[in-house]
């Protein structure tokens, strides 16, 4: 039986997906969450997110593997059993959906929100099948995503909750994620150092 056939993918995923197709493919980015993110979903995470053209935005968790392989996911798919690294915990949103980052030159097929060159998150099923039978270790498999309203991401970075760096494939598809946010928050301090930016302080109501 096909993935497609055993994935969950909510309503509201389906209304935004049209939107999502015409995201500009450049206007990805790395999000580094502060370390006084208490929040356990967000806590010292690292995502890529881009733009939807209503004004929201989408994206997914990079730092959090799971010790599920998408085979122990998917027994009785047998190219499953070829993707070598683990599945990821993307986000708390539709979190019975599979998604997909995949690394490639052209849309891997129909509900792909290209997010920069040669990179693209793919949210239908039937489309994430493809990459798996096709190209299952050019892609990285993930459980849930994240999203924002429109004007959400931008009120969180100006009330200092994440840093912003720019995306590069090899940290979207880093093999060891361990002490990613470590190092890129020990980065984002050099930045503010080097910048002289004053530090930004955080709302009460996500400082627990």
């Amino acid at each position: 039986m096909k993935i497609a056939l055993r994935c969950i993918v909510s309503l509201a995923m389906c209304l935004l997906l049209p939107a999502l197709a015409l995201a500009q493919a450049d206007d990805a980015v790395i999000l580094v969450a502060h370390p006084a993110f208490r929040d356990l979903e967000y806590r010292q995470t690292v995502l890529i997110a881009a733009p939807a053209p209503n004004g929201g935005h989408v994206g997914v968790i990079l730092n959090r593997p799971t010790k599920r392989s998408l085979g122990s996911l998917f027994p009785e798919h047998e190219p499953s059993k070829k993707v070598v690294d683990p599945v990821y915990y993307g986000g708390p949103f539709s979190r019975g959906a599979l998604v997909a980052l995949v690394h490639a030159d052209s849309a891997p097929g129909a509900g792909s929100v290209p997010l920069m060159k040669d990179l693209y998150l793919a949210f239908r099923a039937n489309t994430i099948d493809h990459v798996i039978e096709t190209t299952p270790n050019d892609a990285r498999y993930f459980v849930g995503y994240v999203g924002w309203r429109p004007g959400e991401l931008k009120s969180e970075i100006d009330r200092g909750l994440w840093a912003v760096q720019n995306a590069e494939l090899d940290m979207v598809f880093r093999k060891d994620t361990e002490n990613l946010w470590e190092e890129l928050q020990q980065a984002a301090k050099r930045i503010r150092a080097d910048s002289g930016a004053a530090p930004r302080f955080l709302s009460a109501s996500v400082v627990h």
